[in-house]
């Protein structure tokens, strides 16, 4: 067969561990995407997402009835380099193998960037982690059709310096409930930020956050309210105000979800299984 081939992958290891003893795995997956194209991560009737499409195709590559659990369900249009997610598997293929045969699966938006086991209990969503957003807004004159998918066009010029004094605020443990949208379930709204730098490098302002959590659409909203510091609407010194209010009226629009790639989740106390 052809060297590397997902058959090739699979059938070389049925061939050399049997077909008799079931074999019960959880794997653990970072999945890079391009959300262009799909309704965000969880499986919905009004259109196609990435949780579908490695459903069908894990599916299919191991001949069981897969599910996968990703860590964050992003919205329509968002892009990441490292979500999380782990699904049950009786398969013999070893785990870091079943990253290489699924890409052959995968449309070109999205890509497993490596899978591992992981022990039984472990899931994305209740560990303790911190996961690392960006949002990008290009800031010049006229569009830029090669960023059109990964930034927020705005042509108004931004205080980028303003900006970064807002983002001071930020940091640290608050209730954000006025930066977070009126639909959320959630028992609390008190999240901790770690990290919010404000970089500009030629056209490109970088909003670049870290925390232990965030709720829905926290991180655009944040964007959103930055972006009005930029231009003047609001003072950095409005921001401690605006989280006191705990009041989504009070803060800045949900900025849109194409300019938003979730970067990386890093966990506390994760061992792989070798």
């Amino acid at each position: 067969c052809l060297v590397g081939s997902e058959m090739c992958i699979r059938d070389s290891f049925i061939a050399a561990c049997g077909s008799e003893q079931e074999i019960t795995m959880r794997v653990k997956m970072i999945v890079a995407y391009d959300g262009t194209n799909y309704k965000g991560w969880q499986v919905q009737p009004n259109g196609i997402t990435i949780e579908e499409v490695l459903n069908k195709n894990l599916s299919n590559l191991l001949g069981e009835q897969i599910v996968v659990s990703g860590a964050s369900r992003t919205d329509s249009g968002v892009h990441s380099l490292g979500n999380i997610a782990v699904f049950d598997t009786n398969t013999r293929m070893p785990a870091d193998k079943i990253a290489f045969a699924l890409n052959q699966r995968l449309p070109e938006d999205i890509v497993v960037q490596g899978s591992c086991e992981v022990e039984d209990g472990w899931h994305p969503r209740y560990q303790n982690s911190r996961k690392t957003y960006e949002y990008r807004i290009l800031n010049r004159t006229f569009r830029m059709p090669t960023r059109r998918l990964d930034t927020y066009f705005y042509h108004y010029p931004l205080d980028v310096e303003k900006m970064k004094k807002a983002a001071s605020y930020l940091e640290g443990e608050h209730d954000f409930k006025s930066f977070c949208s009126i639909h959320a379930q959630v028992k609390t709204t008190v999240r901790r930020i770690d990290a919010l730098t404000v970089d500009k490098k030629e056209d490109i302002i970088t909003i670049r956050i870290t925390g232990n959590g965030f709720l829905y659409n926290m991180v655009r909203i944040i964007a959103g309210t930055l972006i009005r510091v930029g231009t003047g609407e609001y003072k950095p010194e409005q921001i401690p105000e605006i989280l006191a209010a705990k009041d989504r009226e009070m803060a800045g629009p949900t900025a849109p979800a194409h300019g938003l790639t979730m970067i990386g989740i890093e966990y506390e106390d994760l061992e792989e299984k070798s």
